[in-house]
């Protein structure tokens, strides 16, 4: 027996019903997911305030980021790194306290280290500092903050440069390798020191060393950047994140697109897992590798309008730093998205998340403006 066609319209009218309920359910729990997920610009101030409350000791506008939680302040290349955090917090505000935070945290560098960085053996721990201050000056017009890192860039590159393995910079004073933590972080500052100083041999010194850096330790097929080679010529061919991104911000600098493009495809698609930047070591060096590796994509991302390429990953990133803070202090740590767990904190270890709130444009903006 075939419905009649009344029948019909009650069941057609019935199923467009069940139809509305679906898509009103499937939007409602996309919002909800959605919603939870987002971080805002007030996350982002709020996890620098955490980071700040934790570990931020000033007496008499001498400041320092201490270790951990626990005290105690933190190595010299992590203590120029969280004064790069510093910045990129100013950079996102425009609000004055990071700039005096920076100011009183370079008083307190001072005082441990002096203005004349010569007694580091560790070439790569300068040119960190050498970046932190150029910046500081490009933001600021401090001449000061120019002085001190052309004074240190200065010394450090006389020592580290030579002719060996084909040129770029040594790691140490001793001589036994050449790496990518200071050759891509040695370009970058030298290229903001052409732009601080007006001097055009910066910018022949910051190309120099990336196209060493590019010819001995990049896979211009895969956008690998290898982290050394040795004075035998063998090399430790394992990438690690910061190293991506400081090879990436030279690139893009001195404006090498395809080359950083490669360098920021390799870190997206092949050191993530589930699309996660791989977790750091807390305790070490590697708690902050994430952070600076995200900067300088992100300036590139920026830079050269590739927001549709990475910045969907950079927020998933940021989203799951901020997801992963523990609720007592807004604290949280560089194995996103595993929950920051109770009990003593690294500095170091917490800076990436800070980072990348900072440097990453806030997702509940984003869907705030495209809501469907």
């Amino acid at each position: 027996m075939k419905p009649t066609s009344d029948q019909n319209r009650a069941v057609q009218r019935s199923w467009r019903i069940r139809a509305a309920w679906i898509v009103v359910l499937g939007f409602t729990i996309s919002c909800v997911t959605l919603t939870a997920q987002a971080f805002t610009a007030g996350d982002a101030d709020a996890i620098f305030d955490a980071h700040t409350r934790a570990f931020y000791r000033v007496t008499n506008g001498v400041a320092w980021h201490a270790k951990t939680t626990e005290g105690g302040k933190a190595d010299y290349w992590m203590q120029a790194e969280q004064l790069e955090m510093v910045l990129d917090a100013y950079e996102r505000t425009t609000n004055a306290q990071p700039l005096v935070m920076f100011t009183n945290l370079f008083r307190g560098f001072l005082a441990d280290h002096g203005t004349n960085w010569a007694g580091n053996p560790f070439n790569d721990d300068i040119m960190w500092m050498v970046i932190a201050c150029t910046r500081a000056h490009l933001l600021t017009g401090n001449a000061e903050f120019r002085e001190v890192a052309q004074t240190n860039f200065d010394l450090c590159f006389a020592r580290a440069a030579s002719s060996d393995l084909g040129g770029g910079l040594w790691w140490k004073t001793n001589n036994q390798s050449k790496n990518a933590c200071v050759n891509g972080p040695g370009a970058i500052a030298a290229f903001l020191l052409g732009r601080a100083t007006g001097d055009g041999s910066y910018f022949t010194k910051a190309t120099n060393i990336f196209l060493w850096e590019r010819a001995t330790l990049f896979d211009r097929a895969a956008g690998k950047v290898s982290d050394n080679i040795n004075i035998s010529g063998r090399g430790g061919r394992f990438a690690l994140t910061y190293n991506q991104g400081t090879f990436v911000g030279a690139a893009n600098l001195l404006g090498f697109t395809n080359e950083a493009r490669l360098a920021a495809l390799y870190t997206m698609n092949q050191m993530c897992k589930d699309g996660y930047l791989p977790p750091g070591g807390e305790n070490g060096d590697g708690g902050g590798f994430n952070g600076i590796g995200v900067r300088w994509i992100a300036r590139f991302m920026k830079d050269r309008g590739e927001e549709t390429a990475f910045e969907p990953w950079l927020q998933k990133n940021a989203e799951a730093a901020w997801q992963a803070r523990r609720s007592s202090d807004n604290l949280s740590w560089c194995r996103w998205p595993e929950p920051t767990p109770q009990g003593r904190r690294a500095s170091w270890g917490c800076s990436s998340a800070v980072v990348i709130m900072q440097v990453v444009r806030p997702t509940g903006a984003v869907k705030a403006e495209n809501p469907k």
